[in-house]
């Protein structure tokens, strides 16, 4: 009978344990809480799509540049930063300062804040030689920069082209 309630006792304690590891991880992974705001307003200057043509596979990064304003008068927030594939990164400038290189995995607790009236830059990077001699053909690729403008809350910036050897 004893044996009975000491495995019943471990598998409960296993159970909490695992709930709370679980727990712990999904809390720790979530990026960071931005309230949404009525009055920042995020204005791209460009169009979100961009066609770089040809990209040659061996001619180095591709790199395209879009303009965010904030058009609002309360600070523009940006967050949660991501790329669609591990051969496409992205980075945010606000007033010369560079945020950290973000890509397709992991999650970041970076937020970057524009003051009203200024202009960030997002910088998306794709590698054309990543996947090697088998990625030649069309490619499009996606960079999403979530916000806390209530009205604009996720811009998604979209690259295409055509990676040639």
């Amino acid at each position: 009978m004893n044996d009975k309630k000491f495995i019943i006792i471990i598998a409960v304690l296993t159970l909490v344990i695992l709930f709370g590891g679980i727990t712990l991880v999904s809390n720790s992974t979530s990026t960071s809480k931005v309230s949404i705001s009525t009055n920042a307003k995020a204005e791209v200057q460009d169009p979100t799509s961009f066609d770089f043509g040809t990209i040659p596979m061996n001619g180095g990064d591709a790199i395209k540049t879009f303009a965010i304003k904030n058009a609002g008068t309360e600070p523009l927030k940006f967050y949660n930063i991501k790329t669609s594939c591990h051969c496409t990164k992205a980075h945010l400038t606000i007033e010369r300062r560079d945020s950290p290189d973000f890509g397709m995995s992991g999650v970041s607790d970076w937020v970057g804040e524009l003051a009203p009236g200024k202009e960030a830059k997002l910088t998306a990077i794709f590698d054309p030689a990543f996947h090697g001699p088998q990625g030649t053909g069309p490619v499009t690729r996606f960079v999403s920069v979530e916000t806390n403008d209530k009205g604009n809350a996720k811009i998604t910036f979209t690259l295409t082209g055509t990676v040639i050897r």
